[in-house]
This record gives structure tokens, sequence and C-alpha cells, in this order.
């Protein structure tokens, strides 16, 4: 796979965390931290897993530790920060997949899953993943903001290409 591919993976992914975010920004309070039917179990909880698993994940493509203790980890407890954070998190995955050569893809990622052990993974692949883990736990959001008074906003990739403008 080409840097390209990755780039606009990740352009994707700040677009569609926008959109997302301006929706839930217009929840209540009490809906965006409200229990849901989800693994992590509310939107808000949802959304500082999204984080945590990025500044892992970009922890290791970067070969260090990202401090984080854990997977239900909550970086911050208030909307507007942990939208600011998030924002700050997009800006750096794209300079990080910019910052790969077509040849460097083309590695192994070694690093540490977050019980300890030792992985070896090829890099597009580890990249792979993590796009379609942010997907996979975006749609959680998605599906629960569907059971709030703010509809939830289209987030299809095809929505998002003509407005790509690259």
């Amino acid at each position: 796979m080409e840097r390209s591919y990755f780039q606009r993976l990740a352009r994707y992914n700040a677009w569609a965390n926008r959109r997302l975010y301006d929706a839930c920004g217009r929840l209540t309070r009490a809906d965006y931290v409200a229990q849901r039917a989800a693994f992590f179990g509310s939107i808000h909880k949802t959304l500082n897993h999204l984080l945590v698993a990025d500044r892992i994940w970009l922890g290791r493509f970067m070969g260090k530790s990202a401090g984080i203790d854990a997977l239900d980890q909550i970086l911050f407890d208030d909307f507007d920060a942990l939208r600011a954070a998030r924002i700050e998190e997009d800006e750096r995955i794209l300079t990080l997949v910019s910052g790969y050569s077509d040849s460097a893809l083309q590695g192994v990622l070694a690093y540490r899953n977050v019980a300890g052990e030792a992985k070896t993974t090829p890099l597009v692949w580890a990249l792979a993943h993590f796009f379609n883990h942010q997907t996979h736990h975006r749609g959680q959001a998605h599906a629960m903001l569907s059971g709030t008074p703010v509809p939830p906003p289209p987030l299809d990739l095809l929505y998002f290409l003509p407005e790509d403008a690259v």
C-alpha cells in the first residue's frame, strides 16, 4: 500500500471525528454521559477509549510509551477538553502517516501489547487495524447517538470522498 492511501484514511478519520463531535456537542450532559448498551457504556466513555487507543498506537508507531494505564481510562471528563485533544490527535495521526515513505510502509512494527507481550505486525496491517479500530468504535458512538434527540451524521467514507480536496 502507498502512503497516500493512509493519508486519505487519516483525513477521513479527522473528518468523521469532526462530524461526530459536532453532533455530540449538541447533546445535553445527561445524554452524553448516560449509561447505554455498548462496550464502554456511554458516548463519553467510548470517545475517551478512542483517544486512549489512538495514543497507545501512536506511541507504538513512534517507539515510545503512551503512558496509558487502561483501555477504559478516562483522559478527559470535560467534552470540550476531549474534543480539543481529539483534534490534536487527528493532526498527529496525519503527520505520522505523512512521514512514512512507501518503502518504510513495507516494514514490520515491533511493540508490546497492553498485556506486555512482545508482538510484531507488518506496518501496513498495524495501520489498517489502527484505522479500522477507530471506525469500529466511532460506529458504536454513532449508534448510541441514535438513541438521543440529536440525529447521527452520515460518516460513510463515500460521503467524505467528494469533500476530500486531495
